[in-house]
């Protein structure tokens, strides 16, 4: 029910404003704001979004905790999203977003209702042997036509199809 009120709140309140915006500036004047604020918040969310994604592959590298960067990431990608949707409120919104603080506040109201049970991170970049206990064989096969001509000099073993 919260998202159907946002799907009709939101565009009802960004027409208001277009009205508003363009009786007080004019058709141009608020067509050149809307384009402007476009193109400044693509600039913004691209610089943000290189630092974030940079953060995030620091912390998998280091083996810390990468959840604080991966919600700014998200919350950067959707202030892009927010920003390169046409109206005022949702670039108000966008750009409220590319806040720093502003965004560790709402990380931390987020943390603060979700309890995550567990995290576990694994090094994959370490050879993984098989143990000793296991009856896992590894290999390869291949499956013969019946046209296929068979080697007639090596004993069945069972394995394959003679």
């Amino acid at each position: 029910m919260w998202l159907f009120l946002l799907f009709v709140t939101i565009p009802i309140v960004e027409i208001a404003l277009f009205i508003q915006v363009g009786g007080w500036l004019g058709l141009w004047p608020t067509l050149a704001i809307v384009i402007l604020t476009a193109i400044l918040g693509t600039f913004l969310v691209r610089a943000q979004g290189l630092m974030a994604m940079s953060q995030i592959r620091s912390n998998l590298q280091e083996f810390q905790d990468p959840t604080e960067s991966l919600a700014h990431g998200a919350m950067i990608l959707a202030s892009g999203l927010l920003l390169l949707t046409p109206g005022f409120f949702t670039d108000a919104v966008g750009f409220a977003l590319l806040i720093p603080p502003l965004r560790l506040a709402l990380f931390n109201w987020i943390r603060s209702k979700v309890k995550v049970q567990s995290f576990v991170q694994t090094d994959y970049r370490r050879e993984q042997r098989p143990r000793p206990d296991s009856d896992v064989i590894d290999g390869d096969f291949s499956e013969l036509d019946d046209d296929t001509p068979r080697p007639t000099h090596q004993p069945p073993s069972g394995w394959t199809r003679h």
